[in-house]
Formats: C-alpha cells, structure tokens, sequence
C-alpha cells in the first residue's frame, strides 16, 4: 500500500448536494457524487463533520484538499464554504465547486475559473459568502426539463434512473478526473481537456 503523507490544506473541494435519503440519487446532487467518487478513489470516506459538512483531507493532483459535502441543504451552501475558507485562509481561486447544470447536456462537463451562479442557489449563496465570484467551478449537466411546462425544482430533484443513470455514472468518474487535473494543472489546462 502506498503511503501519502497529509498535506497542508490550500484546496477546498466542494460537492454541492442535498443531505439525506430523499435527496440521494437526484440530478441535484450531482457534486455530492463526485465528492464521494474522489473519496473512493483515494480511499478516503468523506464523513467528519465539520464547519457545517462532511468532510475529509486529501492529497488530490499533488495538493493538500478538504472536500466537502455540505449539510445545510443547497441553498445555504455558502455558509460551510464560507467558514472553512475563513479557517484555511484560502482565496477563493482555491475554492473549487462541483454542481449540477441543467442548461448542459446530460453528462457534459463545463470548468469555468468564475462567472455568475446563473440561476444556481448554491451557487448565489457561495458567492454571497465569499464575497466574490472568481472561484473555479466544474459544472456537471443533468440535462434540460423534458418540456417547458415541467417544475425545474422537481426536475432536477428527480432521481437518475435507466440510461441516464449510466450517462451520469460515466461523467462522475469524468469529473473525478477533471478535479485531479484542475489541482494538479490549473483551471486552464483542465479547461482544454474537459469542456
């Protein structure tokens, strides 16, 4: 077994879901699958709570992590983010969010360096808390509502199942990937590789 030493936390890694068994599985919770991929990969279950999450450090792409999973239900997602960035010191261009996005295709991958929240609430609640807009994001597609009259909140609350389930299982493995390269080369690099 390879042994890696801990390294100072100058990452945090954040999986924006919904806590609990009713939220499990929904296209919403996209980030808190990636989280959860990348703890499986490196053997690292994410499950201290802490600073209002579930939480673990890491070594991912060569950095020192604290990924995330918050508990405060997705539009309140900014205050653990928040609070950990405040207790690490870390800018927010080391603040690295992984969401849903219902404006890609099912399992497309987007990786911005900022931008606005585009309608996303935990994503509105981040920048509120950071008091700032420039932190990367990797933006995982849950695609579009099946038509215009259909609820986006039950839309995206719906559960994956069938072939879009295989579609997503796919882009979380992706978007593990995408994570390790975006710590390990920088948001361009990563950019290049995976929009």
């Amino acid at each position: 077994m390879l042994f890696q030493k801990k390294l100072p936390v100058t990452w945090l890694v954040v999986g924006l879901g919904n806590p609990g068994d009713k939220y499990e599985g929904t296209r919403h919770n996209v980030g808190f699958l990636v989280a959860d991929e990348l703890g499986e990969r490196g053997n690292f279950p994410i499950q201290k709570l802490k600073y209002h999450a579930l939480t673990n450090t890491a070594v991912i792409g060569g950095q020192g992590a604290l990924v995330m999973k918050p508990v405060t239900y997705m539009n309140l997602s900014g205050e653990a983010v928040g609070e950990a960035a405040r207790f690490y010191k870390l800018a927010p261009d080391h603040v690295l969010v992984i969401s849903d996005d219902a404006d890609l295709p099912l399992g497309k991958l987007r990786i911005r360096k900022s931008g606005s929240a585009g309608g996303h609430n935990g994503l509105k609640n981040i920048i509120q808390h950071l008091g700032s807009d420039q932190f990367p994001r990797l933006r995982v597609g849950v695609g579009g509502k099946p038509h215009p009259d259909y609820d986006m909140a039950d839309w995206v609350l719906s559960r994956l199942t069938g072939e879009d389930r295989k579609v997503m299982d796919e882009a979380v493995k992706r978007a593990a990937e995408a994570v390790e390269a975006i710590l390990r080369d920088g948001p361009d690099r990563a950019m290049n590789k995976y929009n």
